[in-house]
């Protein structure tokens, strides 16, 4: 099972007070799960790191992580890909960024993980790192 992660994840990581900083570090770095990424994670990671933390030297080395892990699974917004993102968020309510995450995943079969309980777990759209099914 490929884990779709997102943004929400990877700056855990950044944090060691965040809730979820250890079960991110066993999924994100101690494990060999199959992990995506969207190329919007990239951003999202800049942003929460970077710039929101003031980690912006922690936010590239995220990046380059991000990168490193996803590989080939680090997938790009076409057109087909956002009119699908477009009919998530119109269905669940939700941001079109979220509605991304959502759509790439049932697009490719991925499970999504996130921190994002309110929007994307509470819904049963994603499952919080303690809760993905990987090795």
């Amino acid at each position: 099972m490929t884990l779709l992660v997102d943004a929400s994840v990877w700056a855990a990581l950044a944090d060691p007070g965040e809730r979820f900083h250890a079960e991110a570090r066993e999924l994100l770095v101690d494990s060999e799960a199959s992990l995506a990424a969207l190329d919007l994670t990239l951003l999202e990671v800049a942003n929460a790191v970077g710039i929101k933390m003031g980690r912006p030297q922690r936010a590239r080395w995220l990046s380059e992580m991000v990168a490193t892990r996803c590989g080939e699974r680090l997938m790009r917004a076409d057109p087909g890909f956002v009119a699908a993102a477009l009919d998530v968020a119109a269905e669940q309510g939700l941001t079109i960024y979220d509605a991304a995450y959502v759509a790439a995943a049932r697009r490719n079969g991925w499970q999504l993980v996130s921190l994002d309980v309110r929007d994307l777990v509470s819904k049963g759209l994603a499952v919080t790192p303690d809760d993905a099914d990987y090795p």
